[in-house]
């Protein structure tokens, strides 16, 4: 069932753009449906969240960045950062958990390197590309 209008004070087009919250209360029943079939579920919301957990800090954005070239070790990682090998471990550890790198030992040494997958794909498309400096528009 939608719901009908309510009664809201008319504002010139202009006005409205800059509003965050529709003046006239309305439910569109086929979008609100478009949109529950079509989103993910609560386990993958909860894991495109803690991706983004992730990539939200500027120095596992560079160790991505610095993987995307091939493999390096945790020592070589440190030397591009200018961080200590422990520092650079942690955060490491981050994005193994979010699924973003794996590990190899040789010997004593761990090597990193992007895992594979659709996530490797996407992730290698946004870091090889420099961000606009343009804002997004809104929609």
């Amino acid at each position: 069932m939608t719901a009908e209008p309510q009664n809201a004070p008319d504002l010139a087009d202009e006005e409205c753009q800059n509003l965050e919250v529709c003046p006239k209360r309305c439910i569109h029943e086929d979008r609100v449906l478009r949109a529950r079939r079509q989103a993910p579920g609560e386990e993958e919301i909860a894991d495109l969240a803690r991706l983004f957990a992730a990539l939200g800090d500027p120095t596992r954005l560079s160790i991505l960045t610095a993987l995307s070239g091939g493999e390096m070790c945790v020592c070589d990682l440190a030397a591009f950062l200018s961080m200590t090998d422990s520092a650079v471990s942690h955060q490491l550890r981050r994005l193994r958990d979010a699924g973003l790198v794996r590990r190899r030992r040789q010997g004593q040494v761990l090597y990193y390197r992007l895992d594979g997958g659709k996530r490797r794909e996407t992730l290698l498309g946004c870091l090889s590309r420099p961000l606009s400096s343009k804002p997004v528009p809104k929609t």
